[in-house]
């Protein structure tokens, strides 16, 4: 199976020289399983740190990360891409793209400076027309809004499951009910982080801010995004990537507290925050969450967790309301940035060690094992399975 390999090129300070690619086993083959190669580049570009597919077309989209720009690529071959069209201006640090389903337009997420950037895609793949989106608000900054009825009061919860824990276990529970003594000094100083756009069923777009602690939702229109809501996590965890879920849960992770947390949207279309959890016991200060995915049959989350180097294993609970932690793993790698699986694999991108490895999945558990096998790869940050 081929792999897309997105990158930090030296003007982010990685080792990569644009757009890579990945053997896993031999190149026609549906799993990811078999031995791993890199086989070198198949476009140049600096720092394309995320790439998205378009739907239909042999088209792929790079985040430009430092030239703040979006850049098309067509596949001239079975390993050659070429630029099409100019690259378009973005944001500072841009670090997601999403494809709409439909293909007729993207979103850019912009890590820097907050900015949600819509493009219009045309007939063959070429992105332009750049529309931002309105800002986010702080809703822990001194315009933000009082809190409505039937918001999860989060200090209560965490007061209760300490209690539910015991002195044992206590310390495994977010301090959410812990007074935040940097409050009201420096409220203004949060900076908006944009991260990840996702499309969802029904017109619908959802986009985390990692700086101000919010999940935003969209309605995708004809040549721009209408704001419908925000919901607010609790401040300082760090909205990083989520995942849709068949049973109608959106599923967040966060960067700087290491929690997944589960939205989900009332009769009136109005989503709210449902339920969260530690990603595991293992975690450790310092430690930032990146990339969350779902196992084929949506059973079970893995979320990475770079510096202690960990994947952590989550069983989805109920009706999809809620998750449990697992396991917390080896990730075999030095900083997984991203991950993909595949079937009965998890592919882990080291960005830190330079390297890809694979690790098999237990169907009946969901825990990853130990490394199965490993490739040198420069300074990987994205898995792009190559259709």
């Amino acid at each position: 199976m081929r792999f897309w390999l997105g990158g930090y090129t030296a003007d982010m300070g990685g080792s990569a020289s644009g757009i890579g690619m990945l053997l896993a086993g031999a190149a026609d083959e549906a799993s990811a399983g078999g031995p791993l190669a890199y086989a070198g580049e198949v476009a140049t570009a600096d720092s394309p740190s995320w790439l998205a597919p378009h739907p239909s077309l042999d088209v792929v989209y790079a985040a430009l990360e430092h030239r703040q720009q979006v850049q098309a690529f067509r596949r001239t071959g079975e390993t050659t891409f070429a630029p099409l069209g100019d690259p378009v201006a973005a944001g500072e640090a841009v670090c997601h793209i999403a494809v709409a389903p439909d293909g007729g337009s993207l979103i850019a997420s912009c890590w820097g400076d907050g900015r949600v950037v819509r493009m219009t895609v045309d007939a063959a793949g070429r992105p332009s027309s750049p529309v931002l989106a309105p800002a986010a608000v702080d809703p822990y900054g001194p315009d933000a809004a009082p809190a409505e009825a039937g918001d999860l009061d989060l200090t209560a919860a965490a007061r209760a499951l300490r209690e539910a824990a015991g002195e044992e276990f206590a310390h495994l529970v977010p301090d959410h009910d812990v007074p935040d003594e940097t409050a009201g000094d420096e409220a203004s100083g949060r900076p908006s982080r944009a991260h990840q756009a996702v499309f969802l069923p029904g017109g619908l777009v959802a986009t985390t801010d990692l700086g101000y602690d919010v999940v935003r939702f969209w309605r995708a229109g004809a040549t721009s995004l209408t704001p419908l809501q925000q919901v607010a996590l609790p401040k300082g965890s760090g909205p990083r990537h989520m995942v849709w879920h068949p049973s109608g849960h959106l599923y967040v992770v966060t960067e700087l507290s290491c929690e997944l947390f589960v939205l989900a949207a009332s009769a009136d279309g109005t989503w709210s925050l449902v339920s969260g959890t530690p990603l595991g016991a293992g975690t450790l200060p310092g430690d930032s969450a990146a990339e969350l995915a779902a196992s084929r049959d949506g059973e079970f989350l893995y979320a990475g967790v770079r510096g202690s180097n960990t994947i952590a294993t989550l069983r989805v609970r109920g009706a999809g309301e809620s998750a449990a932690p697992v396991a917390l793993v080896d990730a075999g790698v030095n900083w997984p940035r991203h991950h993909v699986v595949v079937r009965d694999t998890l592919l882990v991108a080291g960005q830190l060690s330079d390297e890809v490895a694979s690790l098999t999945l237990d169907l009946r558990t969901g825990v990853p094992g130990r490394v199965r096998h490993r490739t040198g790869a420069p300074s990987p940050t994205c898995l792009l399975p190559v259709r």
